[in-house]
Order: C-alpha cells, then sequence, then structure tokens
C-alpha cells in the first residue's frame, strides 16, 4: 500500500470511528494534501513514516491529530505549496521573508473554525509567530480545522486541535505561576467550551488533554529510546532537514558540516530533560514518567558527550582546509561517502591504529567510545555510521581532553582565534598525526591521477 492509500484509509477509518461524513472524493485530496507536505524536498525525519508512527495505537482522534500535526514545518519547508498556502493566507501574512503575522481582526473574515483553533493555541490577532514557540503546530492546526470541518462535528475538531497544540515541543513551566503547558491547554479548553458550546463536563476536558499528552509523547518518544545508538540515528535523519547542504553527500563543505554539529550540539545542551515530555493528572503515572525522564537525561549526556568529540574533530579539519582555501568539500579531506560507488582512498585509510592512551572513566564514555568506533545502528544519505577520526582523538586525548580542547574550538568558530592560532592550542600530536594522513591521502590522489593505480577507500570519517 503506498503512503497516499495508507494516508486515505487511516483518515477514512477514523472519521467513521468518529460518526462523521464520509465523502470519498474530498477524503482523497485531503490524503495527497498531507503526503504532498509530508513528503517536501528536505524533509528526511518529519516525513510520512513519521505521522504514522505518532498516530500508532491511539484512538481515532489522535490517529487524525497526527496525520496533521507536521503538515507545517516552515524552517524545513522554506515555502509551502499552493494547496497548503490557500488555507493560510486568509488568517496570516508573511510581513518579510520568514516572519509571519496572524491578520489583524479587520482583515479577517468571519470564520468560526479559526476562533476555535486561536482560542486553544491561546494566540492572539496581529501576533508575530515564532518558529520556537508554536508557529508550525498553530499552522497545521488551520489546516486540519479547514480540512476536516466537511467531516466532522466543531467539538470533534475542536479535541483534534487540542492534540496538535500539545505537540509544541520543550515547553517549561510558567516563570510566573509554575503552571505547565498541559495546565494552560486546560484553562483554555475552559474558555473555548463555554465560547462555542461544546458542553464539555470538567472530567471530559481531563480526558482531552490526557489524551493530548499521550500524542505529544508518542511524538518525542526516541528522546527516550531504551539505546542511546537509536537516539543518534534520529538526531542524524534530523540534521538534513534545517542543513540542506548536507543533502547531496559528496558536496557538502567542511564548514557547512560543522556549522551542523554545532546547532545540534548547542541544542542538547540547551535542552532539559524535564521538558521533553508531557504529564497531566496522571498521564502517564509517575513511574513511567520517571523513567522518561531519566532515559532522556541519559540520551542527551550521551549526545553532548558524542556531538562534542565529533565537533572538535570537524574543527581540526576546517582549520587545516584553509591551508588549501575557504570552502573545501567533506570529500576533499576525507574521501567520498560510500553511497557514491566510488573506488578512491579516504583519510580512514591512512589513520594509524593507535591504543587507548586514557582510560574509559565511565560506563558513559565507554558507550560513547563504541558508538565512535563502532558506529550508530543506521547508515545515512550523508554520512557513515562510525567515526575512525574521532575515535583517534579519543584515543589520544581522552574523552576530558577532547572536550577540554572543544573549548579552543569553540573559540575559533567564533572568530576570536584564527585557524592557524586554534592548531597552535591543540595537542601537536593530533595534529601531526591528522596533517600526515592529510599528505598520504593527498599523494594517493596523485599517483590515481597518473593512472598508477589508486587506494581502496575504507570508509568515510566524520
Amino acid at each position: 500500500m503506498d503512503e497516499n492509500q495508507r494516508c486515505l484509509k487511516a483518515l477514512t477509518e477514523a472519521i467513521e470511528q468518529l460518526g462523521g461524513n464520509i465523502d470519498h472524493a474530498q477524503l482523497e485530496s485531503t490524503a495527497e494534501l498531507i503526503i504532498q507536505a509530508m513528503t517536501g524536498t528536505w524533509r528526511n525525519f518529519h516525513t510520512p513514516e513519521h505521522i504514522f508512527e505518532v498516530g500508532s495505537g491511539g484512538d481515532a482522534i489522535e490517529v487524525l491529530s497526527a496525520l496533521f500535526h507536521d503538515m507545517v514545518y516552515v524552517q524545513v519547508d522554506q515555502a509551502s505549496s499552493l494547496n497548503i498556502s490557500s488555507y493560510l493566507t486568509p488568517f496570516v501574512r508573511e510581513v518579510k521573508t520568514g516572519e509571519l503575522v496572524i491578520r489583524s481582526a479587520k482583515d479577517i473574515t468571519p470564520d468560526r473554525m479559526f476562533e476555535i483553533v486561536i482560542r486553544i493555541f491561546g494566540m492572539q490577532k496581529g501576533q508575530v509567530l515564532s518558529p520556537f514557540a508554536g508557529q508550525n503546530e498553530f499552522l497545521s492546526g488551520i489546516i486540519a480545522a479547514k480540512c476536516l470541518t466537511p467531516f466532522l462535528k466543531e467539538s470533534i475538531i475542536a479535541e483534534i486541535i487540542a492534540c496538535i497544540e500539545a505537540t509544541i515541543p520543550f515547553r517549561p513551566p510558567s516563570a510566573d505561576s509554575g503552571e505547565t503547558c498541559s495546565e494552560g491547554l486546560y484553562k483554555r479548553l475552559e474558555v473555548a467550551n463555554t465560547e462555542f458550546g461544546f458542553d464539555w463536563s470538567p472530567d471530559y476536558m481531563v480526558e482531552i488533554v490526557r489524551r493530548a499528552v499521550r500524542l505529544s509523547n508518542r511524538d518525542v518518544e526516541n528522546f527516550a529510546a531504551p539505546h542511546s545508538a537509536d537516539f543518534l540515528d534520529n538526531t542524524w535523519n534530523l540534521l538534513p532537514e534545517t542543513n540542506h547542504e548536507l543533502s547531496n553527500g559528496s558536496s557538502y563543505s567542511v564548514v557547512g558540516y560543522r556549522r551542523s554539529l554545532q546547532k545540534m550540539e548547542g541544542f542538547m545542551n540547551f535542552l532539559k530533560p524535564e521538558v521533553v515530555f508531557h504529564h497531566f493528572q496522571g498521564e502517564p503515572d509517575a513511574a513511567t514518567y520517571e523513567q522518561l525522564v531519566i532515559n532522556t537525561r541519559k540520551n542527551l549526556e550521551v549526545s553532548k558527550l558524542y556531538l562534542g568529540s565529533k565537533l572538535f574533530t570537524i574543527a581540526l579539519l576546517e582549520a587545516l582546509s584553509y591551508r588549501l582555501g575557504k570552502t573545501i568539500p567533506v570529500s576533499t579531506m576525507m574521501g567520498e561517502h560510500p553511497s557514491s560507488g566510488m573506488k578512491v582512498a579516504a583519510l580512514a585509510d591512512f589513520l594509524p591504529d593507535i591504543p587507548l592512551s586514557k582510560k574509559l572513566e565511565t560506563p558513559m564514555e565507554v558507550e560513547v567510545f563504541e558508538i565512535l568506533n563502532k558506529g550508530r545502528n543506521k547508515e545515512s544519505r550523508y554520512d557513515i555510521k562510525n567515526s575512525p577520526l574521532a575515535t583517534l582523538i579519543v584515543k589520544y586525548l581522552g574523552f576530558s581532553g577532547t572536550m577540554e580542547s572543544l573549548k579552543q574550538a569553540k573559540e575559533f568558530f567564533n572568530g576570536n582565534l584564527t585557524p592557524e592560532e586554534f592548531l597552535q592550542k591543540c595537542d601537536a600530536g593530533v595534529v601531526n598525526i591528522i596533517t600526515d594522513a592529510l599528505l598520504q591521502l593527498f599523494e594517493s590522489r596523485k599517483t590515481a591521477l597518473r593512472g598508477l593505480g589508486t587506494v581502496n577507500s575504507k570508509q568515510l570519517v566524520s
């Protein structure tokens, strides 16, 4: 079954379960609209498979909410299709590139479904939307409400909108009141219930929020993956969505790759495990929620050490690359990605096999070293699973030395050190090993260019 048919089946079955109207032609168009949005050029993680996974195991409202919740992702898609834009332009306008504003009251034709969406999201007419404060979910909610109006009652659509609102990620409790995002959602449902006459009881509104919590927690469940390598696989799928240069595995630059890692490493250091998952009135139960937070904290700590090691590694290569030019492709410094099918030499072929000079101090260091050495669980289109060069650096410096060196790398990134000043502050032994390997790699290319033979590549490093 293709993605359009799978989406159509999910839509039809969920609407039937909710006692809605079935119009097959309209539903086919809606399914096509959803899949078109989820298969945009830059979608790599937020794909049709993701929305099916988020809805899996849920009731009909959760299934429908999952199908619509990621339809708009401005930072990734950069532009909406005409089909999607037609749902949004009556209510939202672009004031400058990338900045969206909800239209003022005088510019909006009265629309009851839009009023329901804006109340449940707690937005205001004339408000500037923020990519980091519910912009994508709000816009996806508008599309869901307008698409589902021919099929379902207003009150049911409102429950779906509540689920989509709950997928706004990483919100701490209110600094003023300590109110959680789920408690805030409940209060806004109370207002909407009175204003639009939904006739929900207090207990029913609790269940609406509990359902929204279930859906939102499935949306981010990879943060609590039992195995950190699985969490990192998802992280690597996310990187190309907002770092489009990575979409071409052979041509992205050293600087571009570094910036991608740098943004992700900064995000992982900023994120608090307590704000990833929601909980509200026993959903999930206390023990389950505590385990989610424990797993998330561990995965974040692993990712910070892993990303930090790779970030220092790419910093060394970036500094060395400036000896060759301003914007050097990763493939020039490391070799072609295996997916290219080219049998050419790679930097990893010329790295010495050295023993661990620093003892791995903690179980986490052991785990991260294994992931660097043996690799994440899955290949990606732009990077290989394992990291031979980062592994060598950790063997030589240990994790403590690598993380200490990362501080100097960040000074380099910020422009406080020139490439040569940064290299002078790095361990001379590490710099010499990498420089020697690069010289051997380039010498092998001279040999290959003369037609005197080639050196087979082991793997691309990062």
